[in-house]
């Protein structure tokens, strides 16, 4: 097996593993710069291709000798793509070197000071710009007149896009005042991210794949090679430097920056001198603040040398001159406005909260939307909307908000108030004990939970109906076909009705048609424990669909029972410790062994819901049957008829369950937690808490011995 030396820390490789790892990174840069430069197709975020280029030069610096011909350190961007005529730079286009801390830019400053041998208390003025996330192009200009245009390629030769950028209105055809008789523009093309948001949405209504981030758009929209396409596209542009120049431009890069707008170029308005490191610092620190609010991308700051003399002293180094730095942004997070909170609802009636974004790219993709996870965590954090707020993204991770800049909290802001009622249907939400997550009630009606709400109704174990999957079933609900339990069951009646009948649709036939209408008129009839359980009421599964059908026997006894427990919930919300308090038909259901007060809210909720009533009707209605099951009446000389019973621990002779199912025949009412109204509690190995509450209660306690010779079972 080869040795992976990418796992390696650069300390601890040998020089046989250094080796390896620079020929590993040049061919994996060389790789990420043709994704970047000539594909407009980037695979990984600049953080990472920053981390990569970072190895190659700690493992140089190790190794020097090692360095090699193919190294990225030597290298600018991608050879220029093929469809497009190469154009060879008077002077080449550099890269820069990264700053990452503010260690990192002391240390700029430093290397300029020594370099020039200036002493240390000699303040070396820099012009500070925001670094912006486009696509760098070279403009040749002679006699004042625009005559070519190239990106930057490999550094060295670029691709001829004249045609492409004569169609940007930010790029002068003419220029103004006096100008060099030939002068090498620089600078950036980009988008402003209110055009690349309108552009994708266009393009996913034309059925086209949308660009990732504004970068890509803007490279992409500038690389075509009809130049019509180019001039329906919204770019940009920035100028910030030149190439070659027959004469002066000015003493420093801030004249230089002054003539260029007075050329009739587009100049960051953002841009600023500073007098020393401080204040570069304190520039990064305020343009990083205000990133979300610019209406373009950057991705960090530049910081240059103003004086043109001291950068013409400075020179170059490899692929990167002396005199400049850019100073990149943490990739993984950015600040941006929360212009407003929604409330998603999940498949399953989770009402998960959402934080609408002033779009920000972060690592590589535009964030519009970030999850702020749910009521507790809106709270702790006091997230508000109008907030600034900031963003955090790694790898494929789903955007989230870290935290709330406080101090740039508008006046006048109000805690959120997490809505009571499904957003979707307007069913009550509720929040179970111990829970985190507020939940629809919704159920059946709910549109948001209408495609998991149906698989689990026509799954085996509820009404069990052959052939109609989850891709059929999807294809009913996207043709608007169906939207209720209820509208399976018309589905014959209605065919040809609405819509093409289902035997002239794609994939069907008659004979496929009549075979599911008639798997559907086979499952009419339903248990009375199937039909609850596929119901999907939260927390009842089919055990507690068993316990339900068998203490009530019929659905209307059932459906009357739960109306009444509702109506006794809500007259008494805040009460949660003692059923018996809600109400009697509240604390019956609350009794049956294996539902408590959490399970009980749910089965209320949903009955408390007019829309779930209806489906009920709309099923009946229908044609459903759902069968009684019968409640076996309990023996006249039963010991412990009409006596509350409650099992606890293992039992020996027989299954808990077993145990619970024959008290009930003999008429016992089997609870599941203990109370002054409790006959009996049967304990069995292991019994732990209701044992100890029934001695406080002085509740009956019986072995499982003393149970069965009560019964008459000895």
């Amino acid at each position: 097996m080869a040795l992976d030396t990418s796992k390696i820390a650069v300390k601890k490789l040998d020089r046989m593993m250094a080796e390896m790892e620079l020929a590993r990174l040049a061919a994996e840069i060389a790789e990420h710069d043709k994704l970047y430069h000539q594909d407009d197709a980037p695979r990984i975020s600049d953080a990472d291709y920053d981390a990569l280029r970072r190895r190659n030069t700690e493992i140089e610096a190790r190794f020097p000798d090692l360095a090699r011909e193919d190294s990225p350190t030597k290298k600018v961007g991608a050879a220029p793509a093929g469809r497009f005529a190469k154009v060879r730079h008077a002077k080449p286009m550099l890269s820069l070197d990264n700053a990452f801390d503010p260690e990192d830019v002391d240390g700029f400053f430093t290397r300029v000071r020594r370099f020039l041998d200036l002493p240390t208390n000699t303040a070396v003025e820099i012009v500070a710009e925001p670094k912006i996330d486009g696509l760098s192009i070279s403009l040749r200009y002679e006699k004042g007149r625009f005559v070519q245009g190239a990106t930057r390629g490999d550094g060295v030769e670029g691709e001829d896009v004249t045609p492409n950028l004569r169609t940007i209105k930010d790029i002068p055809q003419r220029l103004t005042g006096d100008v060099p008789d030939v002068i090498d523009i620089r600078g950036e093309i980009y988008m402003l991210r209110e055009d690349f948001l309108a552009l994708n949405e266009a393009r996913v209504k034309a059925d086209e794949p949308v660009f990732a981030n504004p970068r890509n758009s803007a490279a992409g929209s500038l690389r075509q090679i009809d130049s019509s396409v180019t001039a329906s596209r919204p770019l940009r542009f920035f100028a910030y430097t030149m190439g070659e120049a027959s004469g002066p431009v000015g003493k420093t890069h801030w004249e230089f920056l002054q003539n260029l707008k007075a050329w009739g170029f587009q100049v960051n308005p953002k841009a600023k001198r500073c007098a020393s490191a401080e204040e570069a610092l304190a520039f990064y620190n305020a343009i990083g603040a205000e990133r979300a609010a610019l209406p373009y991308d950057i991705d960090g700051v530049v910081y240059k040398v103003n004086r043109f003399d001291w950068q013409d002293q400075l020179g170059m180094v490899s692929r990167a001159p002396r005199w400049a730095i850019a100073h990149k942004f943490p990739a993984e997070q950015a600040q941006t406005k929360l212009n407003e909170i929604t409330i998603q609802v999940g498949r399953t009636g989770v009402l998960t909260p959402v934080a609408n974004l002033e779009p920000i790219t972060v690592g590589g993709v535009v964030v519009s939307r970030a999850t702020l996870h749910n009521e507790d965590e809106i709270a702790r954090k006091d997230i508000r909307v109008g907030d600034t707020v900031v963003i955090q993204r790694a790898g494929d991770v789903i955007p989230q908000v870290v935290s709330v800049v406080l101090e740039k909290r508008p006046k006048g802001s109000k805690p959120y108030d997490f809505p009571d009622r499904c957003p979707a249907c307007g069913s009550l939400a509720i929040r179970e004990e111990g829970e985190v997550a507020k939940r629809c009630t919704g159920g059946l009606i709910c549109p948001a939970q209408r495609s998991e709400r149906l698989r689990h109704f026509v799954s085996r174990v509820a009404f069990n109906i052959d052939g109609l999957g989850e891709e059929r079933l999807q294809l009913f609900l996207d043709k608007g076909v169906i939207e209720g339990p209820a509208d399976i069951f018309t589905l014959r009646t209605r065919d040809g009705k609405q819509a093409a009948p289902l035997a002239e649709w794609d994939g069907w036939g008659p004979q496929s048609a009549l075979k599911l209408f008639q798997a559907i008129d086979d499952r009419r009839r339903v248990s009375f424990e199937r039909f609850i359980y596929a119901l999907g009421i939260h927390q009842v599964g089919e055990a507690t669909a068993k316990l339900l059908a068998r203490r009530y026997g019929t659905l209307d006894a059932w459906r009357a029972a739960m109306i009444t427990a509702a109506q006794e919930r809500k007259a008494n919300p805040d009460e949660s410790k003692k059923p018996e308090k809600i109400g009697p038909e509240f604390a019956a259901l609350c009794d049956i062994a294996g539902i408590g007060l959490n399970m009980a809210d749910d089965i209320a909720g949903f009955f408390a819901e007019k829309h779930n009533l209806d489906a009920l009707n709309a099923l009946e209605k229908a044609g459903v049957e759902v069968e009684p099951v019968e409640i076996v009446q309990a023996p006249a000389d039963s010991p412990v008829a009409g006596k509350t019973v409650v099992f606890t621990g293992t039992l020996q002779t027989r299954t808990r369950q077993a145990a619970e199912a024959q008290a009930e025949k003999l008429g016992a009412k089997v609870a599941g937690s203990v109370s002054k109204k409790t006959g009996y509690v049967v304990i069995g190995a292991d019994a732990g808490s209701k044992a100890d509450k029934a001695k406080a209660l002085g509740v009956a306690i019986l072995t499982e011995d003393e149970w069965l010779k009560l019964i008459g079972e000895t």
